[in-house]
C-alpha cells in the first residue's frame, strides 16, 4: 500500500487533540464512549468533483462488501442530487424527514437494497440537523442507538464539492474515501477537497479510489500525481485503496437501474469491486477509530463542519 511521507505520531497526537478540542465543545449532547475494534465502522465516501461515479462507487462497494458478509447500511447524503435509490431501481416511501418529525422510526424508514444492504434514505431533512432542539437530538441519537448492533459499516454518500453539508458528514466519519477519475480536472478538485479536510478539519488520512481507470497502471498515475502535490504541500497520507476500470457493462448496469456487481458479477468492474471491498476488510485494524454511529451523528447535530 502506497503511503505519502510525512505523517507519523506526531501527527497522530495533533490529530487527537484537536478531535478532543471539539470533544469538549459538544455540550448539547451526552457523551457517549469511543468505540473499539468491534464497533460500527463508518467511511463518507466523497470527491473534488461531479461525475466521477461516486454514487455508483458507492453502492457497488456496499454490496461487495455484503457479500463478504459484512452488514452494511448506507445514508443518501447527496441532498441536492440523491441518486442513490435511483441507480438501484428503488422507491423509498419515508425518508429522514419522517423521523425528524416524529411520525416515523429509524427502523420504519430503512429500506432493503441488493444483496441486503440497508438505505437511509436522508432526504432534504439533513439540512434540518443543525436546527433541532435538543430534546430532538436526544430523540433522534436514541433511535441511532438502535442501529448500532445491527449493522458493522456505515458508508455515507456525501455531495461533491467542498459545500458546508460534505463537511459534517466527511470530518465526522472514521475514514475518508475519496474518488477520482484520470480527468486532470478531478484530480485538481480532489486535491482542492484533500487540501480544505487538511487545513481547516485537521484531516491527515485518506484513501483513495481511483474510478473509470483505463487499467491498474493508469489508476497508479493518478494516485501517484495526487499523492506527489498532495506530498509536497500537505502534512497528510494518502493510501491506494484501489481501481474500477472503465467498463461498458457499468454503463448498462446504470441503464437498468441496477448495481453492476450485482447485474453482472463477472464483469471486469465487479471484480474490482470484490478486490476492494476485500482490501476494506483487511484494513480494518488500520482503522483510526473516532467513534460510533452517535457520534458521528452527534459531530453532525453540532454543526463539527460548518464554516
Amino acid at each position: 500500500m502506497s503511503n505519502v511521507p510525512g505523517t507519523g505520531d506526531q501527527a497522530d497526537t495533533l490529530r487527537q487533540l484537536a478531535r478532543n478540542a471539539k470533544q469538549n465543545r459538544m455540550d448539547h449532547v451526552p457523551s457517549f464512549g469511543l468505540v473499539d475494534q468491534q464497533g460500527i465502522r463508518v467511511i463518507s465516501v466523497t470527491s473534488g468533483k461531479g461525475g466521477v461515479g461516486k454514487s455508483n462507487v458507492v453502492s457497488n462497494l456496499a454490496i461487495a462488501l455484503s457479500a463478504q458478509g459484512k452488514k452494511v447500511l448506507l445514508i443518501d447524503a447527496d441532498l441536492g442530487l440523491g441518486n442513490l435509490d435511483v441507480l438501484l431501481g428503488l422507491s423509498p416511501v419515508y425518508n429522514l424527514n419522517h423521523v425528524l418529525n416524529g411520525e416515523k422510526s429509524i427502523l420504519d424508514i430503512l429500506i432493503d437494497g441488493p444483496a441486503g444492504i440497508k438505505i437511509i434514505p436522508a432526504g432534504s431533512g439533513v439540512q434540518e440537523l443543525t436546527s433541532l432542539r435538543q430534546h430532538e437530538k436526544l430523540k433522534l441519537l436514541d433511535e441511532l442507538d438502535t442501529l448500532e448492533e445491527q449493522f458493522d459499516v456505515l458508508i455515507v454518500d456525501t455531495e461533491a464539492g467542498i459545500s458546508e453539508n460534505v463537511t459534517y458528514f466527511t470530518v465526522a466519519a472514521q475514514e475518508i474515501f475519496v474518488v477520482v477519475t484520470p480527468e486532470p480536472t478531478s484530480i485538481t478538485d480532489a486535491y482542492a477537497l484533500i487540501k480544505l479536510l487538511a487545513t481547516r478539519y485537521a484531516e491527515h488520512h485518506f484513501k483513495v479510489l481511483v474510478n473509470m481507470a483505463k487499467d491498474s497502471e493508469d489508476a497508479l498515475e493518478v494516485f501517484r500525481k495526487l499523492a506527489n502535490v498532495a506530498g509536497r504541500f500537505l502534512d497528510i497520507s494518502l493510501d491506494y485503496l484501489g481501481c474500477v476500470v472503465k467498463d461498458e457493462k457499468v454503463v448498462e448496469a446504470v441503464k437498468r437501474q441496477k448495481a453492476v456487481t450485482e447485474l453482472f458479477p463477472d464483469s471486469d468492474a465487479a471484480h474490482c469491486y470484490t478486490t476492494i471491498a476485500k482490501r476494506v476488510i483487511e484494513n480494518k485494524r488500520q482503522t483510526r477509530i473516532k467513534g460510533n454511529i452517535q457520534f458521528f451523528f452527534r459531530r453532525m447535530l453540532d454543526g463539527v463542519g460548518g464554516s
